[in-house]
């Protein structure tokens, strides 16, 4: 093994060329992964920090990140088990937005953009997940089966069964603002 550009702990030491690229990969891709993080939690400040999170995990890991066929996917399925993970501990979330409050200076999302994001908390995850990679972030089936791990054919259903939820929940939304 060269260790030639390792330092003292064994991890590649960063060159300016690296810190470049990474820049360059986190201006280009950082507010898509932000709204598509919203779009699968439902909470700008909870995205924001998972979004974050991922990152930097993937700034400590440039190395090898850099080098996959789509570190943009790698920092979404970084961010998205950090996500499910902090459900599992959503008692410390709860107590942290009680503490801290909403963050300041946030732009007030659209009448869409809410009623969006509150029928997709409404849907089972799985299809949320689906919806908000293929439809949010333009993957392909293919693309989002690979991300997921999960077959093409199951990630068709999730599909459908998501579209069809969000068609009758964002339909009786509309319904009860006409009336």
């Amino acid at each position: 093994m060269d260790t030639a550009g390792a330092d003292e702990t064994g991890e590649d030491a960063v060159t300016g060329r690296d810190a470049e690229a990474f820049d360059a990969f986190y201006t280009g891709s950082s507010r898509r992964v932000l709204h598509q993080m919203y779009a699968m939690t439902g909470n700008l400040a909870d995205a924001q920090e998972l979004v974050q999170e991922a990152y930097a995990r993937a700034w400590q890991r440039w190395s090898s990140v850099s080098t996959y066929d789509d570190p943009e996917a790698w920092v979404r399925t970084v961010a998205w088990r950090l996500a499910a993970s902090r459900w599992r501990k959503a008692r410390n979330g709860v107590a942290a937005i009680l503490r801290h409050g909403p963050p300041e200076n946030t732009p007030e999302p659209s009448i869409d953009n809410v009623a969006l994001v509150a029928a997709l908390r409404q849907i089972p995850e799985a299809q949320r997940r689906a919806i908000v990679l293929h439809h949010l972030s333009g993957l392909s089936v293919a693309e989002v089966a690979h991300e997921t791990g999960a077959p093409e054919g199951t990630v068709k259903a999730r599909l459908s069964r998501g579209r069809a939820a969000l068609a009758e929940l964002l339909a009786d939304t509309s319904l009860a603002e006409v009336s």
